[in-house]
């Protein structure tokens, strides 16, 4: 691995975007867009923003948890923004806000956030380090330091789980 591809790297340069329109196979008998496929849009937005990051290929090892705040209907125009808040060694965890837009009205929805973790992978599967993130802005910043204590609580959690089996 070259010095260049551990250099830390800005939020900004893992920061995507990616847009999707309702169709009806998208959605549920009552036209409202399914919950799976939203969660799989989330994770492909997750993955663009930790591709770029690492300029390697990723596997998603962990979702938290996914509140579907309101409604999204065939037809709607979906945006999903990801970026990387933090990187730990060999892997990073990544925001992605789901947004719903009216693009008739000019207005957007939140519709949903998770956080997702990625771990860096080589061709057979084996994990690489990954380059620090820097953050760049008081928002940056504080979803940086959420990512650390939301990492605590994962491995806590995962800790007790193993207790009990």
């Amino acid at each position: 691995m070259t010095d260049d591809m551990m250099a830390p790297r800005p939020v900004r340069d893992s920061q995507s975007e990616m847009a999707e329109i309702v169709l009806p196979n998208d959605a549920n008998p009552l036209g409202a867009l399914l919950g799976g496929r939203l969660m799989h849009w989330i994770d492909l937005a997750g993955a663009m923003a930790a591709h770029r990051h690492t300029r390697n290929y990723v596997v998603t090892a962990s979702v938290d948890h996914i509140d579907f705040l309101v409604p999204v209907r065939v037809g709607d125009l979906v945006i999903l923004r990801s970026s990387v808040n933090r990187v730990f060694h060999t892997s990073m965890e990544v925001g992605v806000k789901v947004y719903v837009e009216n693009y008739i009205a000019d207005t957007a929805q939140h519709v949903a956030s998770a956080h997702l973790t990625f771990v860096a992978v080589n061709r057979d599967g084996k994990r690489l380090k990954v380059a620090p993130v820097i953050p760049e802005t008081e928002e940056q910043q504080c979803r940086y330091d959420d990512a650390g204590r939301r990492r605590e609580i994962r491995r806590s959690e995962l800790e007790r789980r193993r207790k009990i089996r």
